[in-house]
């Protein structure tokens, strides 16, 4: 099928593609990169995103982001851009959709425990986990492990990576060693996930009250959005005017981005894929809206990230993950038997069952990490 029709020539078409790593008949009804996103969607990695959170453990508000919510909100403004760009929309959705799937529970700080705890045994990097629970983790066909996606999917979804482990990575490692960029489309849904998050932070911050909208006046992008809110609306307030502030924000980023990609895509001269890559970053914003978002970012970091009641629940979580990884370690019985490892390989046995611990406490959820952590620890819990 052709679903290819208004693509600019430099977009990822799935008849041009390195294809999958096991070869499949193509589909009848949908293109490779739609079959892709749907893979993803019906994924149980997909499913568990609904309890992982952004800032915000998941039983602290039910309004408040999860990664599941904040996938979905990356996915529609990378389709939206994308189309404006005439790049292609289903592979930048299923990019989206995907590129948190390897996330632990309790967010970074979850990140950073399982870091700590695997630094003896290759570290933990959520892209790198992401990469895995699609290539090797998931299990739902007969004929392989992981989803069998597209390399220009999976390609996206592998973010960063260090030069070490892109050598261990084959194909999808190489442009890491080779200094080159991946599609549009990979690049395109890198910087919808930070406008999301950027702009979704500020309102769960503001939600829950650990930001006010006095502090945010702080930063000129906030201040001039929420001025221009309040002369279109006299006397309007809560609520209502953090949603009208935050959605111009978003929308002065997307066309802010729009427009600087497409002087740069023609400024470079691409033609093709392959141009892409040879090419610097094509998907970037202006240099004023870069130091505007860089301000906003530092203000986020400062004020909600470090705030004393995220750094409450942070030290908690950090605290969950090292003692349920040492408790696996020291006792790997008390794992369920598809994380155990059987052979006894010496050192290397060691390095194996580290990384199948990893695998089973990143794939938690928050509630179910909470749940586990008492059921080890608490003389009450079975």
């Amino acid at each position: 099928m052709k679903h290819d029709a208004n693509l600019a020539p430099y977009a990822a078409r799935p008849e041009a593609s390195r294809g999958r790593r096991f070869p499949e008949p193509p589909p009848a009804s949908r293109s490779e990169f739609q079959r892709d996103r749907d893979r993803i969607i019906h994924s149980t990695a997909f499913r568990r995103l609904e309890y992982k959170t952004q800032v915000f453990v998941n039983h602290e508000g039910d309004l408040f982001r999860t990664r599941l919510t904040h996938s979905i909100e990356v996915a529609q403004i990378a389709r939206s851009i994308a189309r404006n760009l005439h790049l292609n929309e289903d592979l930048v959705e299923a990019i989206s959709l995907a590129h948190d799937l390897g996330h632990t529970p309790f967010g970074h700080a979850g990140q950073e425990a399982l870091n700590a705890s695997m630094k003896d045994y290759g570290g933990f990097e959520h892209n790198l986990q992401s990469l895995r629970v699609v290539d090797e983790l998931e299990e739902h066909y007969g004929a392989f492990d992981g989803l069998n996606l597209m390399f220009e999917t999976r390609e996206g979804v592998l973010k960063h990576c260090s030069h070490a482990n892109a050598s261990q990575l084959g194909d999808i490692g190489l442009r890491f060693i080779q200094r080159k960029q991946p599609t549009l489309e990979a690049q395109l849904a890198n910087l919808a996930d930070e406008i999301a998050y950027n702009n979704h932070d500020v309102d769960d911050g503001l939600r829950s009250g650990l930001l006010t909208t006095a502090q945010l006046d702080e930063v000129d992008f906030y201040a001039q959005h929420r001025n221009e809110v309040e002369a279109t609306y006299p006397g309007i307030s809560g609520r209502r005017a953090i949603h009208e502030t935050i959605r111009r924000m978003i929308n002065a980023l997307i066309v802010d981005l729009i427009n600087a990609s497409q002087a740069r895509i023609q400024d470079a001269g691409v033609k093709s894929v392959d141009d892409v890559r040879n090419s610097s970053a094509l998907i970037t914003f202006s240099d004023e809206m870069q130091q505007q978002a860089a301000q906003l970012k530092r203000f986020l970091r400062e004020n909600l990230y470090r705030h004393y009641m995220v750094n409450r629940m942070t030290s908690k979580a950090r605290r969950i993950v090292h003692e349920m990884f040492d408790a696996f370690m020291q006792e790997p019985r008390l794992l369920p038997p598809d994380y155990q490892v059987a052979s006894d390989d010496g050192d290397n046995k060691m390095r194996v069952q580290a990384r199948k611990v990893a695998d089973y406490i990143a794939g938690m959820t928050d509630r179910y990490a909470i749940r586990e952590h008492r059921r080890l620890f608490r003389i009450d819990e079975i």
